[in-house]
């Protein structure tokens, strides 16, 4: 029989978790639990409020069972491991342990059950979220990535892209959407319950250079792999039409993960849309 994949989320100690003795107050563990569930979905490439939102429940802690081995310190690193062990009808069971190192120091079993939100009733778990935990313990893909035209994927770059820069960052809608998203090449990362996570476009800014824009990633599923997904899956459109070059107008925010691509910037930061940019290019092939 096939063993459970080990979720795992590191975490250190903070000073306002311990007592005078510099020992973490046992309460906190079940906190630790709390944060490491809440990475465990993200992983999945689900964003947990409109995951449920759309199968229309929710998951409710029903039992938490926690047996102490040892302390935490003040500033330890420690692992959450998590596993998903049994799903059942309406509830989902997973076992955990903090652990320092090899040294197992809190052990727990946490049962959760899916009910309406309204009348907080139990219900069936969805197939289609038992789908995505199996796929998750078989090591399967937890997202796909589609590069095509706007008539085949508009509407769901258009959700992300709406989402992101109109609701969440305050771009005037007129800005945001013009007649280059019928030329672009667009790209979108969607999970396995089919929710659109991430999509950019690709242009073509001059002969041989192209550009990227519109990189939206769900703010739950930032700093996981969609966003990176995007990008590499524009750069390889660029460099397979011949493009030399490709850059983007990056928001200074997001810099950072723009070096860590490959992007080198170019010229001095500007504002767009009332929001700092900064100009990055990369060499696809000698012009």
């Amino acid at each position: 029989m096939t063993q459970p994949t080990v979720f795992t989320h590191r975490l250190r100690v903070r000073w306002s978790e311990v007592d005078m003795q510099r020992i973490v107050f046992n309460a906190h563990y079940l906190a630790y639990f709390d944060i490491a569930i809440t990475e465990y979905w993200r992983a999945l490439a689900l964003p947990y409020d409109d995951t449920m939102r759309q199968l229309g429940g929710e998951f409710y802690l029903k039992k938490a069972t926690l047996e102490y081995h040892a302390s935490a310190l003040a500033d330890d690193l420690l692992d959450i491991a998590l596993q998903h062990t049994r799903t059942g009808t309406s509830s989902m069971v997973m076992t955990g342990a903090v652990k320092r190192g090899d040294a197992t120091l809190v052990s727990g079993e946490l049962i959760y059950v899916f009910a309406d939100p309204a009348t907080q009733k139990s219900k069936p778990i969805p197939d289609a979220l038992r789908e995505v935990h199996a796929g998750y313990a078989a090591g399967e893909a937890l997202f796909t990535l589609q590069v095509g035209g706007w008539s085949e994927l508009g509407t769901a770059a258009g959700s992300v892209r709406t989402e992101v820069f109109v609701h969440e960052q305050g771009i005037p809608k007129e800005l945001e959407w013009d007649a280059a998203d019928n030329t672009a090449i667009h790209a979108v990362v969607s999970n396995r319950i089919g929710q659109a996570l991430a999509t950019g476009r690709l242009l073509r800014h001059a002969p041989g250079v192209g550009r990227i824009g519109r990189m939206a990633v769900k703010k739950a599923l930032r700093g996981t792999r969609v966003g990176r997904a995007v990008l590499e899956a524009l750069v390889a459109a660029s460099a397979a039409r011949g493009d030399h070059e490709v850059l983007l107008h990056a928001q200074t925010s997001a810099e950072g993960f723009y070096l860590r691509c490959g992007f080198v910037v170019r010229g001095e930061v500007y504002e767009e849309a009332g929001i700092p940019h900064i100009e990055m290019f990369k060499v696809l092939k000698e012009a």
